[in-house]
């Protein structure tokens, strides 16, 4: 009986998700066939190599967020799927939902799911970068300041991927030119998955298309990249996944913010505003100062 009524539940509650889907301005459903690639219990994030989606999106692989988590725990890295690809505001937000898995064959050769290796409150390891003017620096350079890291490369043909996380960085740095003194107590760091692509020379053209021509935003705003090995180290420091595939590099969508003292103040994924960001970011600067205040 107890079982009749969990699965009536679990009939209305999808029910009830569908109406509101339904209901959301500019709501559309497509059909996804691929591969699981990659498991993030952490973000709810699957990344799928998929099939082309007509009226979507050409065939690629990319990260999608799942808001059930009780049905992302029955996916595996490997198997072969078919879900419902919910998008809505115009395929600005969009996730995947009704998971048929049609294959588990592949689940031998996949790789684990990924977890954060860094928890929050832990130092970050002084690994090497090579920044948008050919100088070495480290985050231990950045002591100090808060600091808001993301990952692209510059390669990167999904609008709502790297373009949009440069897009939105941008928007902050502007807005922290307003205010010196935040300006100068933060820093922003975008680090490409790409170092064979993405050299000196190429970051340093592709932050100058954000920086408005103004090469004197560099003092805030760095671009870098690092060796293969370094760029793994990098990657595990922080959880990310990613790997090139038909010369396109699939990764996680993931923005850290490093406290004063270069520790892990906070993850996000896919899931956050420009401003969201902007407001961690000047108050994990300020608390700095208001720690200083505080007599023991």
């Amino acid at each position: 009986m107890s079982g009749m009524m969990n699965r009536s539940r679990i009939a209305g509650l999808a029910a009830l998700c569908l109406i509101v889907v339904a209901c959301q301005s500019g709501t559309k459903q497509f059909t996804l066939h691929g591969k699981v690639m990659a498991k993030d219990e952490t973000a709810g994030e699957l990344t799928v190599k998929h099939d082309d989606i007509p009226g979507f999106m050409p065939a690629m692989t990319m990260p999608y967020k799942v808001h059930d988590r009780d049905a992302l725990k029955e996916v595996e890295p490997g198997d072969t799927i078919d879900a419902d690809l919910i998008s809505v505001n115009g395929g600005k937000e969009y996730w995947l939902q009704s998971f048929r898995i049609t294959s588990q064959s592949g689940r031998q050769n996949a790789k684990p799911a990924i977890k954060h290796a860094l928890k929050l409150g832990e130092p970050v390891p002084d690994i090497p970068m090579i920044n948008q003017d050919g100088k070495q620096i480290h985050f231990g350079d950045f002591k100090g300041k808060s600091v808001l890291i993301t990952f692209v490369y510059t390669r990167c043909p999904v609008p709502t991927f790297c373009p949009r996380l440069s897009s939105q960085f941008a928007r902050i740095h502007e807005d922290l030119v307003k205010t010196p003194d935040e300006y100068n107590k933060t820093h922003l760091l975008t680090i490409s998955f790409d170092p064979k692509y993405d050299t000196a020379p190429v970051l340093r053209r592709y932050g100058l298309a954000y920086l408005d021509n103004h090469a004197e935003g560099f003092a805030h705003w760095d671009f870098a990249s690092a060796d293969p090995v370094d760029m793994r180290r990098i990657a595990d420091a922080f959880g990310l996944e990613y790997f090139e595939e038909d010369n396109q590099i699939s990764h996680s969508m993931d923005i850290v913010l490093l406290t004063p003292e270069g520790k892990v103040a906070k993850y996000w994924s896919t899931e956050w505003t420009a401003a969201e960001l902007e407001t961690a970011l000047r108050e994990q600067a300020n608390s700095r100062a208001d720690r200083r205040g505080v007599k023991g």
